[in-house]
């Protein structure tokens, strides 16, 4: 193994996942090279694929393979990738299935990376969920296949743009399955997990979090429902005694008017569009994806794979970068802050 100064051990090594072949994965990771990054930056995926999207879309990234033994500042407009090869030929814009374990095979590396301390921090491009489920592997999304991957009981999803932070108590679910999913021990725990994340990650010495209702009004006193009285409130209740700084349950047509958004740190939504559409609304350029509750570091964009848009060039990076510049952020523990 090659010697390292003490400045190179210490920096942080940050692995970015290509995502579906057929999408702006790879054109996203060669943007993000392009910038100027104080940590080792390593792309899984593979080389050849990176180097024809490179030429596609007209971009002079200079590609070298990856050096576990050694981590070296990167160097804007290169970038250093962990070989995993194509299944099969992948062309811009077009699904292929037979490429879904060559996707899985990506996620597995930089995830088993992650957990050995090789990678502190994993950045994700996006995967197409829809041609995994079609290869035979069941598949709801990189939330829940982090927290099988790392034995985690439970993780949640949590987007962020600027200061507003908006986590999820339930994901990928059908909305008529919603209410059935949720309980007092679930609510209870996503808080606990959100608490802590924030107080670990992002340095927030008792965090404020605001809970949404589910319901229209939060329930108007059970007259539109009663998972706010018999759930909700209760996993409240709950969660204070526990010392967790928590508020609601707050109507969610509410909540997110900006002199009410103030007081808050973070607001705990009971499902996928009640809370998501605001974040990608104030800035779907700049919001990331982060999985809280996980052993390790994982950031994502926040949107799909954009086939319509590979390999042209004009895919935009502004969230990829925002989610790699946020792992480096959140992969040093901070001491809380008041």
């Amino acid at each position: 193994m090659k010697p390292t100064s003490n400045l190179e051990s210490e920096l942080p090594r940050i692995a970015l996942t290509c995502g579906e072949p057929a999408g702006v994965g790879p054109e996203l990771c060669l943007a993000v090279a392009q910038e100027s990054l104080c940590c080792d930056l390593v792309c899984v995926g593979d080389i050849e694929l990176l180097q024809e999207r490179a030429r596609r879309v007209g971009s002079n990234i200079v590609l070298r393979r990856y050096d576990p033994t050694r981590r070296t500042r990167h160097t804007p407009g290169t970038l250093a990738v962990c070989h995993h090869a194509l299944v099969a030929p992948s062309v811009a814009g077009v699904l292929n299935v037979r490429n879904v374990p060559y996707v899985l095979q990506v996620l597995e590396r930089a995830v088993d990376g992650a957990l050995a301390h090789e990678f502190d921090a994993i950045a994700t491009a996006p995967v197409h969920k829809g041609i995994i489920n079609d290869a035979g592997t069941a598949f709801t999304g990189h939330t829940e296949y982090l927290a099988q991957r790392t034995h985690t009981a439970r993780a949640v999803m949590l987007l962020t743009t600027g200061t507003l932070r908006v986590a999820l108590a339930t994901t990928h679910l059908p909305l008529r399955e919603v209410s059935a999913a949720l309980s007092i021990e679930l609510i209870c725990e996503v808080l606990e997990i959100l608490e802590r994340d924030l107080t670990r990650r992002w340095g927030l010495a008792a965090p404020h979090i605001a809970v949404c209702g589910l319901n229209p009004h939060a329930g108007e006193g059970g007259h539109l429902g009663v998972e706010e009285i018999r759930i909700i409130a209760p996993a409240i209740e709950r969660a204070r005694a526990h010392g967790i700084r928590v508020s609601g349950p707050v109507p969610a047509d509410t909540i997110f008017v900006p002199h009410i958004l103030a007081n808050y740190d973070a607001v705990l939504t009971m499902y996928h569009d009640q809370g998501l559409p605001v974040v990608k609304h104030v800035g779907f350029e700049s919001a990331v994806n982060v999985t809280l509750g996980l052993p390790i570091v994982r950031t994502s964009v926040d949107h799909g794979t954009a086939l319509e848009l590979a390999g042209s060039g004009r895919a935009d990076p502004g969230s990829f970068s925002a989610a790699v510049h946020l792992a480096l952020q959140l992969a040093a523990p901070r001491a809380p802050s008041g």
